[in-house]
Formats: C-alpha cells, sequence, structure tokens
C-alpha cells in the first residue's frame, strides 16, 4: 500500500502490502497487513487498516496506491448502500465486486489500485473474488495480492485446502500474512482480520510481537 508522492524522485507506484482471503466451511477469512509507504522505500505509517467493510457482510482489501483505493472503496459504499435499499434486502458479494470492477475499468486509465472483495451473503454464501488493476474480475476460493505475495505463494499452495474449519483458515490467513511481513521489506506492523459467516462478523488484530515466528532470528 503506497501513498501519493510528489516528488521528483518517486516514479510509478508500488504495490507494497500484503493481502489475502481464504474460504472456509460456512465463511471467509480476509485479511491484510498494516503498512504504508512512499516509493516503497519510506514507511510512512505502520497502522494502516486495509481491510474495508463495504457493506454489512462484504468487505475488501486493498494494495496499491492508498488515495485511489480509498476513493474507489468510498464510491462502492455509496453505490452498494443505494443498491440495498432498492432491493430491500442485503447485496450480493457479486454485486460489490461487480461495482469495483466496474470502477476499476472506466477509470483503468487514472487508477493504480488493485482489491480483494469476500463476504458472505444469502444466496452463494462465502465468496472471494479478485478486481486486478485494469478492471478484471476472477473468483477463488482463496487468494493473496500485493508485494509480499510474492514470497508465500508455496505457503499458500501447500496448506490451503477446501472445507477447512474456522479455526484452521484464520490460523492459515495469520502464519501466511507473517510469513510475507517477515520477509518483505514494504509490508508490516500488525494483521487486520475479519472473519465473516451467517452469524456476523468478528474482527481479529494481531500485534507485530503475537504473529507466529518461522525461524530463529
Amino acid at each position: 500500500m503506497e501513498r501519493r508522492c510528489t516528488g521528483s524522485e518517486v516514479k510509478g507506484v508500488s504495490t507494497g502490502t500484503t493481502i489475502l482471503a481464504a474460504i472456509y466451511d460456512g465463511g471467509v477469512v480476509i485479511g491484510s497487513d498494516s503498512r504504508a509507504s512512499i516509493g516503497g522505500e519510506y514507511v510512512s505509517s505502520k497502522t494502516i487498516n486495509k481491510v474495508i467493510q463495504v457493506h454489512d457482510r462484504i468487505f475488501c482489501c486493498m494494495s496499491g496506491s492508498l488515495a485511489d483505493a480509498q476513493a474507489v472503496t468510498k464510491a462502492a459504499k455509496f453505490q452498494l448502500s443505494f443498491h440495498s435499499v432498492q432491493m430491500e434486502r442485503p447485496p450480493l458479494v457479486i454485486a460489490a465486486a461487480t461495482i469495483m470492477k466496474e470502477l476499476c475499468y472506466k477509470n483503468k486509465e487514472d487508477l493504480q489500485a488493485g482489491f480483494i472483495t469476500a463476504g458472505w451473503d444469502h444466496r452463494h454464501g462465502p465468496q472471494v473474488y479478485v478486481v486486478s488493476l485494469g478492471g478484471m474480475l476472477v473468483s477463488q476460493p482463496v487468494t493473496i495480492g500485493g508485494s509480499g505475495s510474492t514470497y508465500i505463494y508455496g505457503y499458500v499452495d501447500a496448506k490451503y485446502k477446501p472445507n477447512m474449519s474456522r479455526e484452521e483458515c484464520l490460523q492459515f490467513a495469520t502464519n501466511a500474512l507473517a510469513l510475507a511481513m517477515g520477509r518483505d521489506n514494504v509490508s508490516g506492523g500488525v494483521a487486520h482480520l475479519a472473519v465473516i459467516s451467517e452469524t456476523g462478523v468478528e474482527h481479529v488484530v494481531v500485534p507485530g510481537n503475537k504473529l507466529p515466528r518461522f525461524n530463529h532470528e
């Protein structure tokens, strides 16, 4: 996650972050680190919450330009709220992902932000969608993103399994974030997680000193 900077030395926008989402039996876990950087080198904040609630049981994680990502999530929140009033029921997760896809696609020349959208609805249960740079929309049972994701593809492929319990999936997500934050210099801080199911939403914050350790540094 990066803040915009007008300095002449900063070129381009890096996606310095680690975000992920995974479906378990009956729900979904979505989470991220909490570090924001400028130019991929200077850490401007260690406490950014990149897990954004866009409706009661729908969340998204953002990566890329912080300003762009916040603008898209703010617009998505407004459209979903209006949509739920029109439909007289909570919106579907795919509706939220589609709104974000359309916002990203229509503004693809100006935006530099990608998203993971996850949640639970009465029709399809737990779902995870990826909205990439440019507006591509893909449904997946588990997905990771940001610069930290390059360090944990092997872990995710080896450890994720369908129909995990809530506790197994939460531990899997925490481990994956800890591994990425330990290797990626622009991911770090604390782990923000949201557990979403039919019964409601639970927010979990794992401080940096409580994250699992996998080496003896």
